[in-house]
């Protein structure tokens, strides 16, 4: 459809990723760096969307029903490339890309799955494990993504605790939890549900404006799915909050139970007043969630 929309060539190399959930545009971005590693000298297009034309569940199943109250339509666009001549205009630069698939547990692949109720109509069912399958796979995503981005004294006070915690010193809740506002500027946690955002705004000790863009994005367009990330990435742009050198955490979570992070940083400063969903929004958006909240 993007090929056809807009006459490309007949050499583009074109990729449909589907059934990956709601984390699929991670895996996209992890599909378009392995490309352009290959490819030198070349742009990748990234298309994250959302449709719901043929999964809209008609039936009375309480947990399949909740689909329809939380899932919306939406989309969102980006451009990557590996040329040199693109370095001064691009705004971010990945850096890090960890995924982490915990399929292999019944419990996991069970919490968001598609399944046919008794009068035989096919929905989505949302499991009440998810949270805690959420907060426990989002543990294993960062075992693998700490190292990487953690300052030392960090990974030092985490690894400290580890061993306290096999001596019998500490309990399991005493454990250390890394700051991870040491490492990042900004997040853009999946906009899966509220139960989801406030349950990774405690366990990583954030604070109210942290998890701003993320609560923001899902009140305003509800869960797009794999785009929800990219709504808040604009969110952050549109209010001029990211700055040159800042980093950026997108989790995103998705069934399977798969969760996947990816690392940004900024090369530019961003503007107020970027053209994007956000436009003319935010200021009436904010009291009408502050009221709701």
């Amino acid at each position: 459809m993007v090929v056809n929309e807009f006459k490309m060539r007949s050499n583009i190399l074109s990729y449909n990723l589907s059934g990956m959930g709601c984390s699929a545009g991670i895996v996209s971005i992890d599909l378009a760096r392995d490309v352009l590693r290959v490819h030198k000298n070349s742009l990748a297009l990234v298309v994250s969307t959302e449709v719901l034309n043929m999964n809209w569940y008609v039936g009375k199943n309480t947990s399949m029903l909740m689909t329809n109250c939380l899932f919306r339509m939406g989309g969102a666009a980006l451009l990557m490339s590996n040329r040199d001549i693109d370095k001064r205009a691009a705004k971010y630069e990945l850096q890090h890309l960890v995924r982490t698939n915990n399929g292999q547990d019944d419990q996991s692949y069970k919490c968001v799955y598609q399944d046919v109720d008794s009068e035989k109509k096919t929905g989505v069912s949302i499991s009440k494990d998810i949270v805690n399958v959420a907060g426990e796979i989002l543990k294993a995503n960062m075992k693998t993504l700490g190292p990487s981005v953690l300052p030392y004294s960090e990974q030092c006070l985490y690894v400290w605790s580890i061993i306290k915690k096999r001596l019998g010193k500490i309990g399991k809740r005493e454990a250390y939890v890394p700051n991870f506002k040491k490492a990042f500027e900004h997040f853009c946690i999946h906009a899966g549900g509220r139960a989801v955002i406030e349950a990774v705004e405690k366990n990583l000790q954030l604070s109210k404006d942290d998890v701003e863009a993320s609560k923001m994005t899902l009140h305003k367009f509800g869960n797009t799915s794999s785009s929800s990330i990219w709504y808040e990435l604009a969110y952050l742009e549109t209010k001029g909050k990211i700055k040159r050198g800042d980093r950026i955490w997108q989790i995103a979570f998705g069934s399977g139970f798969k969760c996947n992070s990816a690392v940004w940083k900024s090369r530019l400063s961003t503007q107020t007043g970027t053209e994007n969903a956000w436009k003319g929004k935010i200021e009436t958006d904010v009291a009408k969630l502050e009221n709701s909240l």
